[in-house]
């Protein structure tokens, strides 16, 4: 097995709805996620990117680092420290699945042909000082595309 691991510093993205558009008698699809996928994928991922697309089956682990929120911190004095009570685990929105589709959207024809070849997906949202998207690919090989 091979593994590809990245990790994304900043805030995870969530996947957006797609949204629609009439300009005459037509109707116009957009992904509102375009520009922040391509951010996404230009910050990091594309220095570490195969010389040959993913073809096999992938096994994804999927680590979201979130921000913490500042009721999560001590006041006055102690302002700064983390309260004995602040939760570890991320539990409120954005849903794990929307993160997961925007990665995979992310990566899909630039790592992976199709999404589609991603039988397992391991994923969960913790609490973190540093927020990031940790990413993690095991496949067979890379193999060539004779089509």
């Amino acid at each position: 097995m091979r593994t590809i691991t990245i990790n994304v510093p900043g805030n995870p993205q969530a996947q957006k709805r797609h949204r629609h558009t009439k300009r005459g008698s037509y109707i116009h699809t957009y992904d509102p996620c375009s520009n922040d996928k391509n951010v996404f994928l230009f910050k990091t991922l594309a220095e570490k990117k195969p010389d040959k697309l993913i073809l096999g089956p992938i096994k994804m682990t999927l680590i979201f680092h979130m921000p913490r929120s500042k009721s999560h911190y001590r006041t006055g004095k102690f302002s700064g420290i983390l309260k004995d009570s602040a939760p570890n685990t991320h539990s409120s929105k954005p849903d794990i699945d929307n993160l997961q589709k925007f990665v995979l959207d992310s990566l899909n024809g630039v790592y992976f042909k199709d999404d589609a070849q991603v039988y397992m997906i391991i994923a969960s949202k913790w609490y973190s000082e540093e927020p990031c998207t940790l990413i993690e690919m095991e496949y067979d090989t890379i193999k060539n595309d004779s089509k």
